[in-house]
């Protein structure tokens, strides 16, 4: 059963994580919309399928997203609490080190569970979900919003399209009428291309990438822009290529990437992939070690400014990551044998935290005392 003081201190931790994991997630929810947005822009994707790819995208977030949670939050409540002169008083009163490592490891250990589910199967899962969507929606003109009777443009710039009719799916079209333009070079002016059909059929090319729509029974006219010879032609049946998908430019993963299930990495051998692996199982052993080190780092006096060791954890908090990424790193490229600089660096900063956390409560010695 937990003491009084256990369930108060919990408490303060566990609001004050959760107010900070909201401001993160919306802080990241806005600059995560704002790559989708701008991928929607480039045509990657149709705009029908915008929120479930941010909501997928959101799912991954969250490895990086709950430690650094827990690390701030964890900071702020203990701060608030020495500012306040209640933890020296409670010190005061006989708690030791143990009084804030027991609640700490009860939020900290679900919220570790959490990550390493995320790291190990959701994260992976979602992206490849995310992907699956993509093509799927690439492939369909339903979901890039085409409706009978309507006038609508396709994604990636592929010009504009009207249909009188069309199956469930979306793969069969009654009559087509559609446009786009043609740019131009050197020798050859923009035109217009515009083409009409008695009927039509969607299908995606044998590369997975490409879009194509075959039609049948109509005409079509290429309209040079401040010329007057223009071309017109009658056929029976005619495949029209619309745009290609265009990548993201910001994905340049290898065989081995962040969407690879967990098992699938474990059985490939590579560098790449033991890095991977490292990655994810470190996850949320960073996540302890970030709550161990926000202990020692959250003790101030009174008369220091409330927020002004966060400053502090901050940097210590980049500084870790910004070892583990280059661990990581030096691992895929092979300069490591194995992953040792991973778990060296957790040994590490959590041996420093201990060594502070146990400084700051140990029994002071009184002036010319002898031991």
């Amino acid at each position: 059963m937990l003491r009084i003081l256990d369930r108060y201190i919990l408490r303060e931790l566990a609001f004050s994580v959760f107010a900070v994991a909201v401001v993160l997630l919306v802080v990241v929810a806005g600059g995560t919309f704002a790559r989708v947005l701008q991928q929607v822009a480039q045509g990657s994707f149709p705009a029908s399928v915008m929120f479930d790819v941010l909501g997928l995208s959101m799912v991954s977030t969250l490895m990086a997203l709950l430690p650094l949670a827990l690390f701030l939050g964890i900071l702020v409540a203990l701060g608030r609490l020495f500012h306040d002169s209640e933890m020296h008083v409670l010190a005061a009163s006989g708690m030791g080190r143990r009084g804030l490592l027991r609640p700490a490891a009860m939020l900290a250990i679900p919220i570790a569970v959490v990550v390493g589910l995320v790291s190990l199967w959701l994260g992976p899962w979602a992206e490849r979900t995310s992907t699956q969507l993509i093509t799927t929606a690439n492939h369909s003109v339903i979901a890039a919003g085409l409706e009978a009777g309507r006038f609508t443009e396709l994604p990636g710039d592929a010009g504009t399209i009207f249909v009188t009719s069309m199956n469930r799916d979306g793969t069969r079209l009654g009559r087509v009428f559609m446009v786009r333009q043609q740019a131009g070079d050197a020798d050859t002016p923009p035109a217009l291309q515009v083409v009409t059909a008695a009927h039509g059929q969607l299908y995606p090319g044998t590369d997975g990438v490409g879009r194509y729509l075959s039609l049948g029974d109509g005409w079509q006219y290429k309209l040079p822009l401040g010329r007057d010879d223009w071309n017109v032609m009658r056929y029976q049946e005619n495949d029209v290529a619309l745009s290609q998908v265009k990548p993201d430019e910001d994905n340049d993963e290898g065989p081995i990437s962040s969407s690879t299930p967990t098992g699938v990495v474990a059985a490939t051998a590579g560098t790449e992939a033991r890095a991977e692996l490292a990655w994810r199982i470190a996850a949320p052993v960073a996540t302890l070690v970030l709550a161990l080190l926000a202990l020692p780092l959250a003790r101030q006096t009174p008369r220091e400014p409330r927020y002004g060791r966060i400053l502090v954890a901050v940097l210590c908090y980049f500084l870790y990551f910004g070892l583990l990424s280059l661990s990581r790193s030096l691992i895929a490229q092979g300069k490591v044998p194995g992953t040792e600089p991973i778990w060296i660096l957790q040994v590490v900063v959590a041996g420093i935290a201990v060594w502070f956390l146990w400084r700051q409560y140990a029994p002071w010695k009184v002036a010319g005392e002898r031991a």
